[in-house]
């Protein structure tokens, strides 16, 4: 079984909204209290909030899927940053989410799905890609830093009625 990556197109809403929840519970379980983990998909992994991202020109979603059969277990959203930094500009980016379901990680396709991103803010002329990630998840951040993403910031994210902490990491396309 291989996976694949295709852009998604307006009407992949419900897909994402569903491999959006599985991974966000997945990787959250046990970290953060269920309460939060379930008001923070109810609202941030609605099929509206994708919708919206799929018909912004700005903004562009992945999804990875396992072939055959087509099934969701991964995506990322790119569009135009909402974050905390001191220098924010307009040749900037941010990965919103990358979310790949466990067992499929380890394959080389988080790292597929962020050079598909990587590369499509280089052909638009940007200059920077943005993310933010979890302080505590330690793998997620070394990650990124594997791909050459350094801290820039911090921020707190509200996860349902939790506060917690984000650093805020950079990758430089210049």
């Amino acid at each position: 079984m291989s996976i694949i990556t295709r852009r998604c197109v307006p009407g992949d809403e419900a897909v994402l909204s569903l491999v959006g929840q599985a991974t966000f519970l997945e990787t959250f379980a046990g970290i953060l209290p269920s309460a939060d983990i379930v008001a923070h998909c109810l609202k941030q992994h609605a099929g509206s909030k994708y919708a919206e991202w799929l018909s912004d020109p700005d903004s562009a979603v992945w999804l990875a899927e396992l072939n055959p059969g087509g099934a969701p277990v991964g995506y990322l959203v790119l569009s135009k940053p909402d974050l905390p930094v001191t220098d924010p500009g307009l040749g900037d980016l941010e990965v919103k989410r990358v979310y790949l379901l466990r067992r499929c990680q380890g394959e080389g396709v988080g790292a597929r799905l962020m050079r598909e991103a990587e590369a499509l803010a280089r052909e638009r002329g940007c200059t920077r890609l943005l993310l933010g990630v979890y302080a505590q998840n330690a793998a997620a951040i070394g990650f990124y830093e594997r791909l050459g993403y350094v801290t820039v910031g911090t921020r707190e994210f509200n996860v349902g009625h939790g506060t917690y902490h984000d650093l805020i990491l950079a990758l430089d396309l210049a």
